[in-house]
């Protein structure tokens, strides 16, 4: 079930595992099916099962609280419980079971996410959340013995066909194919030079890909890649090498603390392409500090679903109205709504199987499987579900540029929203 990505990636996840051998919805607010299926014990789960009492579904968070990505994982991870405190107030799932979330912080690191998870998975039902694309990619050595269910905190198009997975969102893939698109559209990138500035691991691999095959479809030569590595704090000689190539397009994939010190170094050398981002590449600091101006200027980010506060959307409504319930200092954040539409998919996971009559581990992945559609509410695309083979994520993104007085909005402004390229539609999915 695991998506193959070569024999060191393979290598790496299998010594992984050996430092862990040695250590649905409710009623009124979320979509998918609620069929009992014909079980015995449907409506009325057994207890004693991993993660389940009988009164108290429990979910685990693996994410970064410290280190790294800690600036992705705090929101996400404050969105997965702003959701559970609406489905809590309202009795919990279907209504009878209250949802707790037993959140360990990972450090961004795949060894230390491994060990939380060997520590957690007897004691949860299912994991809402796992951030990281190589942090997921690691665990699933273990997690296909185990067979749980994961959110995986990543868009990499290789999670779309794994049952064990409960990916949301149009994948980076995707956020590369319409952002070039737009770019051919509105930039003129067609006769312009297009380059890649990607992170050198799995995320910035998919970035990268979702770029080459959208430029190939296109007819579009990209210029000049380059690449850098985690923990790197100079990007001096890659800024070089695109001026030098006449870059007047990147391609971004970056994680928000190398963004911040990649767009002052461009800006302090007096390089001002147009920078088009994966939606990791973003935090709201870089909109609030000294870079607004030159991003306002240079800076797109492909991501999706609506601008924040736009409550014409109902799923944005939706979430404002619990972030005014439950968390009134909540402030804009792009991680905190995507972390909300992960609990959003979860929930509806979670009331299927209750309706199936199984919370078990496996019963959850089988629920999984027999859901057609997850539904956000416009927040993030509707996710075509059933059996894994026949998943297909959203193909809309939208773009966003910065606007460095626009604090509502977490400074980013709707540019287009959810557009769906040619090139995206057609996409295969792995």
């Amino acid at each position: 079930m695991r998506s193959n990505r070569g024999r060191a990636i393979v290598g790496i996840a299998l010594a992984l595992s050996l430092v862990v051998a040695a250590c649905g919805r409710s009623e009124e607010s979320s979509g998918g099916e609620s069929s009992g299926g014909g079980n015995a014990n449907a409506g009325n789960p057994p207890a004693g099962v991993p993660g389940f009492d009988g009164t108290t579904i429990s979910l685990g968070v693996l994410t970064p609280q410290t280190g790294l990505a800690a600036t992705i994982g705090d929101p996400l991870t404050a969105g997965n419980q702003l959701y559970f405190d609406r489905v809590n107030a309202a009795g919990g799932i279907a209504g009878k079971y209250k949802v707790q979330l037993v959140p360990k912080d990972t450090e961004y690191r795949a060894e230390k996410a491994v060990q939380e998870y060997a520590a957690t998975k007897d004691s949860v039902a299912m994991y809402v959340q796992i951030l990281g694309t190589a942090i997921q990619e690691a665990i699933l050595v273990e997690q296909e013995t185990d067979e749980i269910l994961s959110g995986p905190a990543t868009l990499d198009a290789e999670w779309v066909r794994n049952p064990l997975l409960m990916p949301i969102g149009a994948p980076y893939q995707i956020q590369a194919i319409n952002g070039l698109d737009y770019a051919i559209r509105e930039l003129d990138a067609a006769n312009s030079t297009v380059c890649a500035m990607t992170k050198d691991d799995l995320y910035g691999q998919a970035g990268l890909g979702g770029l080459e095959y959208a430029a190939e479809q296109a007819g579009i030569a990209i210029a000049a890649k380059q690449t850098f590595r985690q923990g790197d704090q100079d990007y001096t000689a890659q800024i070089g090498a695109l001026s030098s190539a006449g870059c007047e397009i990147v391609w971004l994939t970056s994680l928000p603390t190398e963004t911040i010190p990649m767009m002052t170094g461009a800006s302090t050398q007096g390089f001002a392409p147009t920078w088009i981002a994966n939606s990791p590449a973003w935090t709201s600091l870089l909109g609030a500090g000294e870079l607004g101006p030159y991003l306002a200027e240079n800076f797109l980010l492909m991501s999706e679903g609506p601008q924040w506060g736009d409550t014409s959307v109902p799923g944005m409504a939706q979430m404002l109205e619990d972030i005014k319930a439950y968390a009134p200092d909540q402030t804009a954040n792009v991680y905190f709504a995507f972390g909300y539409a992960q609990a959003w998919a979860a929930a509806q996971v979670l009331e299927k199987a209750v309706a199936l009559g199984d919370l078990s581990q496996a019963g959850i992945v089988s629920a999984a499987s027999q859901i057609t559609e997850l539904t956000f509410g416009g927040l993030v695309g509707d996710y075509t579900y059933g059996p894994a083979a026949d998943r297909n994520p959203p193909r809309a993104s939208s773009v966003f540029a910065v606007d460095p007085t626009s604090t509502a909005t977490g400074f980013l402004v709707g540019v287009e929203i959810n557009q769906t390229s040619q090139a995206a539609s057609e996409y295969q999915i792995p």
